[in-house]
């Protein structure tokens, strides 16, 4: 069993504030190990459930956050970015048999994570996926999907694993940590890692067909700047449309054009 696996930090239990999530600041270093536990959690279970190979994207900011030397021997570690439209999941394609996230996040303007964000936290007031509101786990679950690859596992916060039951009921979620307004209240570092280990097991274990994502047969995309000089760039590329002074809209049959466009417009 060959296994993919994305992380980010906003979804992680503990993690409350953007400083937090920054490299550059001294309350970093605390919460990175929670994530890197996690993350070492989900490959212990995926290493029970019989995967042969594990590839970890750290997805988050600058993408060099969790130490290589932390983690089994039998994983490999993307750190950094390529550029390549995948972005968060780089490098997946179809001899993966399985795609977990761990440490997500609610998606812009949601209230369930004082972290909320899609892609661009600081430029982008919201991207909507054929009129349904995108967090980061939508944009890449269909992008596993134009490789067919299943999504078996999120962990992150509990709003956003509300979305994913939603979405697709066969997947497992696994909430660590709930918002309410600029707080969080999240579950016991060791039990958080405990958990993701035993349901990452379990999900592995079970049906993977039933967890795989069906595309749209069409897409239109919106997306909300918070500046509207952005928009007015962003309306040049080709194929989009600008709607109002902050909003464009974008729609192709492709969804990897549609990857393509976001990779450059956010």
């Amino acid at each position: 069993m060959k296994v993919y696996i994305s992380a980010d930090i906003e979804g992680i239990t503990g993690v409350t504030s953007w400083s937090e999530t920054d490299k550059g600041n001294a309350d970093h270093s605390s919460l990175v190990k929670q994530m890197e536990e996690e993350v070492n959690a989900a490959c212990r279970g995926a290493l029970k459930a019989g995967a042969e190979e594990i590839l970890i994207k750290d997805a988050h900011d600058s993408g060099r956050n969790i130490d290589p030397a932390v983690l089994p021997r039998n994983t490999k570690l993307i750190r950094g970015w390529s550029g390549h439209p995948f972005s968060m999941v780089q490098e997946l394609d179809e001899s993966f048999d399985a795609l977990m996230f761990i440490g997500y996040h609610s998606r812009s303007g949601s209230g369930a994570n004082p972290l909320s964000h899609t892609m661009n936290a600081h430029a982008i007031n919201y991207i909507k996926i054929n009129g349904t509101y995108a967090s980061e786990f939508l944009i890449h679950a269909y992008a596993a999907a134009t490789v067919d690859v299943p999504v078996v596992f999120v962990s992150g916060d509990k709003g956003l694993c509300e979305e994913i039951n939603k979405f697709n009921e066969n997947i497992s979620t696994f909430a660590v940590k709930e918002g309410v307004g600029n707080s969080t209240i999240g579950i016991n570092s060791n039990l958080a890692a405990q958990l993701t280990e035993e349901k990452v097991e379990e999900a592995l274990k079970g049906n993977l067909s039933l967890c795989k994502i069906k595309l749209p047969d069409s897409f239109e995309v919106e997306i909300s700047y918070v500046n509207h000089i952005k928009a007015y760039k962003a309306s040049f590329y080709p194929g989009v449309k600008q709607i109002s002074p902050t909003n464009i809209v974008y729609k192709s049959r492709s969804y990897f054009d549609v990857l393509c466009m976001i990779s450059f417009l956010v």
